[in-house]
């Protein structure tokens, strides 16, 4: 007589969501792994809490979810300065948690998004301070590159801004309207 098996799925495959175009998509955030975080800096120094914040923000509860994005937000584009190089390396996964109907801070997120495109802080700063541009660590050349990723993936904005949370449309309004000058 044969016996079931008690063989359990293993915790290691991705799991596989399907898009809104049919085409399967892996676990979110499953590239984190693949950005060099402890070699890039935030705010705060090493930008090594990255994952954890973008986590806390993909599959926290409310709660958590708020601090995590609040936090982050200090990390990567506080007082609407893009801060550091981590920014741009965060934005394509601000873009995928936007997109997760699960995910609790949707509107804040887009709202970050929006800072970001909107951050020229560091550009006017340097047109008054040429010097600046000098430097070794060049903040105009983070703030231009966190632009060019949120612009870059501006095509992902249909979909949000027929959303049925007004919070996330409204939010979404705003941001095409940052990226449409």
């Amino acid at each position: 007589m044969r016996s079931a098996s008690t063989e359990q799925p293993s915790s290691e495959r991705p799991v596989r969501h399907t898009s809104p175009t049919g085409v399967a998509r892996s676990t979110p955030l499953a590239a984190l792994s693949q950005v060099p975080w402890a070699d890039m800096q935030d705010s705060t120094g090493s930008a090594a809490a990255i994952p954890l914040l973008l986590n806390g923000i993909a599959w926290g509860d409310a709660d958590t979810a708020r601090a995590a994005l609040e936090d982050l937000r200090k990390r990567i584009c506080q007082y609407g300065f893009v801060t550091e190089q981590a920014t741009a390396a965060t934005v394509p996964f601000l873009w995928e948690l936007a997109q997760l109907p699960h995910v609790t801070v949707r509107a804040g997120i887009i709202q970050l998004l929006k800072a970001i495109a909107d951050a020229r802080q560091w550009e006017s700063t340097a047109a008054a301070y040429p010097k600046l541009l000098n430097r070794r660590e060049n903040p105009v050349v983070w703030e231009r590159a966190a632009r060019q990723a949120v612009r870059a993936r501006r095509g992902e904005l249909n979909r949000l801004l027929s959303e049925p949370d007004t919070e996330v449309a409204r939010a979404s309004t705003e941001l095409a309207r940052a990226l449409a000058d």
